[in-house]
């Protein structure tokens, strides 16, 4: 079974007739390529950013892709972390464990936070790149201070 994905949501759609697919914004991709608990506006969300399958998803991880999709200029919420979450799990997003959605969220949140310190950097006309120190790692720090006996 295909299915027809918009490669834009500004799309023209053809009422009535037929109209190729590259003539109006959509493509062909295999229901089997679809990634479970994503919608066609995410989609196209992970399109944008080079995730075009399952495969590619779990290549990266569901943290990688949703920071790579904040970066790109997106507002995703964090059902959209559930949903890749879930997606990568071979799930339903609900059935994640809440370790797993505490760890989602903290990240979410992490990576909002660097985003947002970019977007009022801009604002206040001062270069982003100076925020750039601070993208989303996930990695704890050698200098963290939960590390240091005092």
């Amino acid at each position: 079974m295909l299915l027809l994905v918009p490669i834009s949501l500004g799309a023209e759609r053809g009422r009535g007739k037929l109209i190729a697919p590259e003539a109006t914004g959509f493509v062909q991709m295999a229901a089997s390529e679809k990634i479970r608990n994503v919608g066609p506006r995410s989609a196209a969300w992970l399109r944008q950013v080079g995730v075009r399958n399952i495969d590619d998803l779990r290549e990266m991880g569901a943290i990688e892709v949703f920071a790579r999709v904040v970066k790109a200029g997106f507002k995703p919420s964090l059902n959209l972390l559930y949903a890749m979450a879930g997606a990568e799990d071979d799930c339903h997003w609900t059935a994640l464990s809440d370790e797993r959605k505490a760890v989602l969220i903290q990240a979410a949140e992490d990576i909002q936070g660097v985003a947002k310190a970019k977007r009022k950097a801009l604002a206040m006309g001062r270069d982003p790149r100076v925020v750039a120190e601070m993208e989303y790692n996930p990695e704890p720090s050698e200098t963290d201070s939960s590390d240091r006996d005092d």
